[in-house]
């Protein structure tokens, strides 16, 4: 919003002529005002929309509408320990719970409950709210999968892993950390039913009024294979670098391409389904993987020395070195290699939950039990031991931001 008040960016907008469009990852009602003002079209779906979707009761409720359901579970006004166990009770959802709030991302805003002092310790969060879901907990690993909705139909793209809750990447336990895409991810079952759900949930989109593209995460409990709607991102995220990379996207066209052809005005007629058959195939699909690396002690300083963005090398001993600027992940030659996306830099504040950076390498980043792998931890090791930050000394107290404050994904 402060950029599109910027004189220099209406100054170029003006200059540049034609029909300007924009596209953002985050937006709302201010920021379309602005966009009028300036002659600037959104291609994204309008702000209000986005956000009844982003909604996490609203989901469930789009996801019953199309036959995609969710962990069994309440969406309910909760107003004591005592009273959530009451309607766990008369759900069937049992003992140990898993509690949310309608909004939040990466884990802040996700509460694991098995007794009252857990329910105590996020007892202001759960009650504020008008209503919460209150989710049996289950065995589970997440994945997250991109689609786009069209004229034509819900094109989807691989299923991801997703790094969750790791302890050398973020404080958050059920915070989302990182993907991974590499051919034999899951089962071909699981792969299948998550690529229907995602198609059905496109289409329901479409009878909501969205358009466009859009990030759906899974649950999938590991006891009985059987696949659960997670959360919906109406909007890029995290994912979408690992999407929009992936062989499918070299071979025919990247996902976000039909985003924009979606918003274009341009007539067109695809055929979704043989599309979606070939982009499943695993010779489509190369192997990847990310991780985003967060402050995770609870302290608050300033970094003095921070990594610079390129490409870095591990030698034997797993040690992490600085070897060239770039800013492309394609530059990555071996599994020796990574690409570091600086976030967090000198005279920035570090805080728990702080985003430090993003490390994109070649390969997997967690093992077959789904936890980091011996060679992720060197790199996220090695990565971290370039930051340094020197003690706050104020006279007054600093304005430190909230976690989630500054959505990157």
């Amino acid at each position: 919003n402060y950029l599109l008040q910027h004189k220099d960016v209406i100054d170029l907008i003006e200059r540049r002529g034609g029909n300007p469009v924009g596209t953002f990852l985050m937006f709302d009602e201010k920021t379309e005002e602005l966009a009028k003002e300036i002659g600037l079209d959104i291609w994204f779906p309008p702000a209000a929309l986005r956000q009844r979707c982003d909604n996490k009761m609203e989901t469930v409720r789009i996801g019953n509408k199309a036959g995609v359901y969710s962990v069994p579970n309440a969406l309910v006004k909760v107003d004591s320990y005592a009273h959530l166990q009451q309607l766990a009770a008369e759900h069937g959802l049992g003992h140990d719970l898993v509690v949310q709030t309608a909004f939040g991302d990466s884990g802040h805003t996700t509460f694991f409950i098995s007794n009252e002092e857990e329910f105590n310790k996020h007892k202001e969060d759960i009650i504020k709210d008008p209503e919460v879901k209150v989710m049996k907990r289950i065995n589970c690993r997440g994945a997250t999968l991109e689609a786009c909705a069209t004229q034509s139909g819900t094109l989807v793209g691989p299923l991801l892993t997703e790094v969750v809750g790791a302890t050398e990447l973020t404080p958050y336990k059920g915070g989302w950390c990182g993907n991974e895409i590499f051919p034999g991810a899951f089962s071909e079952s699981v792969r299948t039913k998550a690529r229907d759900m995602a198609e059905k949930f496109g289409n329901q989109l479409l009878n909501e009024g969205y358009r466009g593209y859009f990030d759906l995460d899974f649950l999938i409990d590991i006891d009985t294979d059987e696949v659960y709607l997670g959360e919906l991102n109406p909007r890029i995220c995290g994912a979408s670098p690992m999407t929009n990379h992936a062989a499918f996207a070299y071979a025919d066209a990247p996902l976000f391409l039909f985003h924009l052809l979606e918003f274009s005005g341009v007539p067109f007629d695809l055929n979704v389904k043989e599309i979606n058959e070939r982009w499943a195939q695993p010779h489509f699909i190369d192997s990847w993987s990310q991780v985003v690396i967060k402050f995770t002690e609870n302290k608050v300083d300033q970094v003095t020395h921070a990594p610079p963005t390129g490409i870095y090398r591990m030698a034997q001993d797993g040690s992490v070195s600085y070897q060239r600027f770039d800013y492309n992940r394609k530059a990555i030659d071996t599994e020796q290699e990574a690409f570091f996306l600086r976030i967090t830099g000198p005279g920035d504040f570090r805080y728990e939950g702080a985003d430090l950076g993003i490390l994109i390498t070649r390969g997997r980043s967690m093992d077959d039990n789904f936890k980091l792998n011996l060679r992720a931890r060197d790199w996220i090791r090695g990565i971290k031991s370039y930051y340094a930050g020197k003690p706050i000394v104020t006279t007054h107290h600093e304005s430190i931001p909230e976690p989630g404050a500054f959505k990157i994904l």
